[in-house]
């Protein structure tokens, strides 16, 4: 990629040309001199990225290599005489258990957090009784006459038990539709217990183990649904039974989102637990006290990345940044402290703290950091570390010197839970999807796309600002999670306001619902709200039987971590296809990206695909969106009839003829 146009510096500091208006301010500014960021770095790198390696063929996994292998090519195979293929498997395989993993752990500590705040052991509580229920009685569990906190704990350790469970099935995969589970039970994949299967992987991939890349990819589909409808379901159902189930909630995104007259206090990374123990207790009067008495008005938190999206969708507390933003922010100067927890936390952001009076806390065992402080945060002492943390942060306030707040910030409308879009779209005794059905089947909704992931610097235009502008024009709702959430709220597209660009049919159903063309459903592990609304979408009717034929699509257009693999492809396992761009991590090999992209179409009824830029996204988007409607029956106009006398006799008639009135 040619950065030459964006960036118009040396990679040491200065102002780099990048599109987003905030961070060019704050990187431009007189403060952030002699900052290097994310932005410098991607600018500076005098060479590509190694072919081999981007495309999946160079093989680590033995000390007779690293191999890099050519595909057809016999001699450019590896020295024990791995193919192309089996690299190119091997290799995604891996991306597919580490993003797993990642996944896999957060759920469990949000499990840990939920039983221990079921037995009265932190300051959280059991807040949504009804999912509470729910949630009981999906895993077989009667929740009649049972204490809400007995019932809490039963739940707690019934899902607990789903991480080192070696046989059985997952309890949340049975909620699933049934013609999904019935390819799933024909393929033989469904995940035996949730961590099992990435020790699995892990090994299928070792020298000398798998060497078939089919193979390795069923194993791969079974990783990551532990994943989707394991580990990231149970932990979304956890936080929002813990914490609350979001509901629609006004705030702002933007770095405008900082405060010259307070203390500023950024959390980064993902973990609820932490961000909802620091939002209880900035606002108590003895931290508020603190903060006056060294001249602040008081504590002002904010997210960035998808802890952010957690107190976003919960809370309404805004978030400064995304995850390309991180060091951004605290190039403003105006940073007391960033505290961060685990993943997608970018190792610049140790240095650049060091440049202004900002004090870097981690906060995990699992993410140490050179050169930060570290809180090691417990559950069970939540607020007496959130305290420390936040006493910590004020304490710098005095030593602030040269800052710049730029002034953007943008109204967002968040909070579109599963559970939040049945009630707006039938109200509290008659919840259903029915409305939003209906509409995609009369056309006035052309079908449903989400827009997921990560922000990346490599990736040259606002591919998810654009895209989305283009699916609502064309009358296809959007749903959106992680980076790529706060990235289409900084354009304006979370607000009710943005209904005036979403195209005649579409606009017609967001004015009578009241909502807007892009909805925020959180963060990057709250993609399994998707999957529930999918699943919804086909228990319904009138959509298909399966996941894989409703006109719905996925995509990542700036994906970054290996989660952004795993998340795809159990969506591709469930029947719902992804595309990815602007590149792909197997293209070494056509072999395997055939596979991926055709052959995986025949098994699961859907596949990956790679675009480059919005409008190829959009174009193969709405193309996939217009098939599936083909398949459905529902890609023309019904003309309007006017009947006349005698149609309606005979309509009569007929009705009379099989009607509740009996026969004639």
């Amino acid at each position: 990629m040619d950065t030459s146009k964006r960036f118009g510096n040396n990679g040491n500091g200065g102002c780099p040309s990048i599109q987003c208006e905030s961070s060019r301010s704050v990187l431009c500014s007189d403060c952030a001199s002699g900052v290097s960021t994310a932005a410098h770095r991607v600018e500076g790198r005098a060479t590509e990225a190694c072919l081999f390696g981007k495309g999946g063929t160079c093989c680590r996994n033995c000390n007779m290599g690293p191999c890099q292998i050519i595909e057809g090519v016999e001699s450019m195979n590896g020295i024990c005489g791995v193919n192309a293929a089996t690299v190119s498997a091997r290799n995604f395989a891996r991306m597919v258990a580490g993003g797993s993993s990642a996944h896999m752990d957060h759920g469990r500590g949000v499990v840990e957090a939920f039983i221990a705040t079921a037995k009265g052991e932190t300051p959280y509580e059991i807040k949504d009784y009804v999912k509470l229920r729910e949630t009981a009685q999906r895993i077989g569990i009667d929740p009649a006459d049972k204490d809400r906190n007995d019932l809490a704990i039963e739940v707690g350790e019934k899902l607990q038990a789903q991480f080192g469970q070696q046989k059985g099935s997952l309890l949340m995969m049975h909620r699933a539709p049934e013609a999904r589970k019935a390819v799933w039970d024909k393929l033989d994949i469904w995940p035996r217990g949730i961590d099992r299967e990435v020790t699995e992987l892990m090994h299928r991939t070792h020298m000398g183990v798998d060497q078939h890349h089919e193979s390795l990819l069923f194993q791969s589909a079974r990783c990551s649904l532990a994943d989707g409808w394991g580990a990231s379901m149970i932990a979304t159902e956890l936080s929002d039974i813990m914490f609350g189930t979001p509901m629609p909630v006004r705030t702002r995104v933007d770095i405008g989102v900082l405060k010259k007259d307070e203390v500023n206090v950024t959390v980064h990374g993902h973990e609820p637990v932490l961000a909802e123990a620091l939002a209880m207790v900035v606002n108590l009067p003895e931290i508020v006290a603190a903060a006056k008495k060294v001249g602040a008005k008081g504590v002002n938190l904010a997210g960035v990345c998808c802890t952010g999206n957690e107190v976003l969708m919960r809370r309404g507390i805004p978030i400064a940044g995304s995850f390309i933003q991180q060091e951004v922010v605290l190039a403003t100067g105006a940073v007391e402290a960033m505290v961060v927890d685990v993943q997608c936390i970018m190792a610049g952001v140790s240095p650049v703290a060091k440049q202004f009076h900002t004090e870097l806390i981690t906060t995990s065992n699992r993410a140490k950091i050179p050169g930060a402080t570290h809180i090691q945060f417990d559950e069970h002492r939540a607020l007496d570390v959130a305290k420390e943390i936040v006493l910590k942060a004020i304490s710098h306030f005095p030593e602030r010197g040269k800052y710049f707040i730029p002034k953007h910030q943008m109204d967002v409308v968040a909070g579109f839970s599963h559970e939040t879009i049945n009630y707006m779209l039938g109200g509290r005794f008659r919840g259903s999807y029915r409305p939003l059905n209906d509409n995609i089947m009369n056309g006035r909704i052309k079908g449903v796309a989400a827009i997921v992931g990560c922000d990346n610097y490599r990736v040259a235009e606002e591919v998810h600002t654009e895209l989305a502008k283009e699916l609502i024009a064309n009358d296809v709702l959007v749903v959106v999670t992680g980076c790529a959430a706060t990235g289409t709220g900084r354009a304006g597209l979370l607000s009710p306001d943005a209904i005036s660009q979403a195209g005649p049919g579409l606009r017609e159903v967001l004015e009578t619902v009241g909502c807007p063309p892009v909805l925020h459903m959180g963060s990057c592990v709250d993609n399994s709200r998707i999957l529930i609304a999918l699943t919804e979408m086909v228990k319904t009717g009138g959509l298909g039987n399966d996941i894989s034929e409703l006109p719905a699509i996925g995509c990542a257009p700036q994906w970054m971590s290996e989660k952004a693999v795993s998340i795809g492809q159990y969506f591709v396992s469930s029947g719902a296809m992804v595309i990815f761009g602007p590149n792909f991590p197997t293209s070494g090999s056509k072999v395997m990206t055939d596979y991926l992209f055709k052959g995986l179409l025949d098994i699961y009824g859907a596949c990956w695909d790679v675009a480059q830029g919005a409008n190829e996204f959009a174009n193969k988007m709405i193309d996939a969106i217009y098939r599936k409607r083909q398949g459905l029956g529902i890609d023309k106009q019904k003309e309007r009839v006017l009947f006349d006398m005698a149609m309606r006799r005979e309509l009569q008639t007929g009705l009379h003829g099989v009607g509740c009135h009996g026969p004639v």
